[in-house]
Parts: structure tokens; C-alpha cells; sequence
């Protein structure tokens, strides 16, 4: 592996508190899996914010809550959406509990998208980290419960201005 660190050991300081060492950890992860996450659905180009979106599609949302779960303006998700309903890949329909809100939901290309997406991210992310399936559930679980914990003081600022 080439690296301009002499050690990556060394860069992730094995001397450190667990607590230290993670901050690093995840600091690394998270500007390598920004890089990767480019790469993926190389067939279809897609922005940051058109994946985000997909992948808050595991089913029907209105565009308020897709504003909130992508911590996004609504202008943004309109135009994200509008975006993804020019490529056929969403439709907005009238939410049938409140005709005042739209709701957008995956067309069947959007749902093979989408598919395909999380596919390669989990190949992806297996790869990038080497844990096994059963590291990458335990992972899974201690990052949800820290997300879970820190979301309770509210979205963190760089989310909020990131319209990721």
C-alpha cells in the first residue's frame, strides 16, 4: 500500500485513547467513502444529492420528509426530484392522505437503480474497510446507536449546510 505516512499506524495513533483513535477512524472513512461514492453508478451519472434521494426511496415519501431525512432545503429536494422525474427514474403524486403534499416514489427503473446503487456501495464500503459481514453488522449497530444519540442535540451543523 503506498502512503505518504510513513506508518498508518503511525497516522491513526495506536498510542491514543480507543476514543481518539475512533474519531480518527471515522474521519478517514468518511472523506474515502466521499470519493467512492463518485464512482458508483458510473452508467447512470447521478449527483450527490440525486443518490441521496434514491436511497431515502426505500418507499413513498413526501418531498417535506425527503427535505428532512436528506437535511435539505425543499427547494433543493424539488429540484433533485425534478431532476430524477425528467430521467424517469421518480414520479410525484398527490399524497392521497393530504392533496396539499406530494408524495415521490420510485418508477421501475428507479427501483433497479436504486438497487443496484446500494449494491455496489455495500461491495464497495466491504471492500474499502476488509471487515467481514459479521464486523459490518456490529459496526452498523455501534454507528446507529452513537447517530442515534448525537441526532437527539439536534442535525449536526455541517449537515445542515451540506445539502447532502
Amino acid at each position: 500500500m503506498t502512503s505518504k505516512f510513513s506508518e498508518v499506524s503511525d497516522f491513526l495513533g495506536e498510542n491514543y485513547p480507543p476514543e481518539i483513535r475512533s474519531m480518527m477512524g471515522i474521519h478517514v472513512m468518511f472523506w474515502r467513502l466521499e470519493e467512492l461514492m463518485e464512482t458508483l453508478s458510473e452508467g447512470m451519472p447521478l449527483t450527490k444529492q440525486e443518490r441521496h434521494m434514491l436511497v431515502r426511496l426505500d418507499e413513498p415519501k413526501r418531498m417535506g420528509v425527503l427535505a428532512q431525512q436528506m437535511a435539505a432545503l425543499p427547494s433543493t429536494v424539488t429540484a433533485v426530484a425534478d431532476a430524477l422525474e425528467e430521467r424517469g427514474l421518480v414520479l410525484r403524486e398527490r399524497d392521497p392522505t393530504d392533496r396539499r403534499a406530494w408524495c415521490v416514489t420510485l418508477t421501475k427503473t428507479g427501483d433497479r437503480v436504486r438497487t443496484d446503487l446500494l449494491e455496489e456501495a455495500g461491495t464497495a464500503f466491504a471492500e474499502l474497510s476488509g471487515l467481514t459481514k459479521t464486523e459490518i453488522e456490529r459496526f452498523a449497530e455501534l454507528v446507529s446507536k452513537a447517530s442515534i444519540k448525537i441526532l437527539e442535540h439536534g442535525i449536526p451543523e455541517g449537515m445542515k449546510s451540506a445539502d447532502c
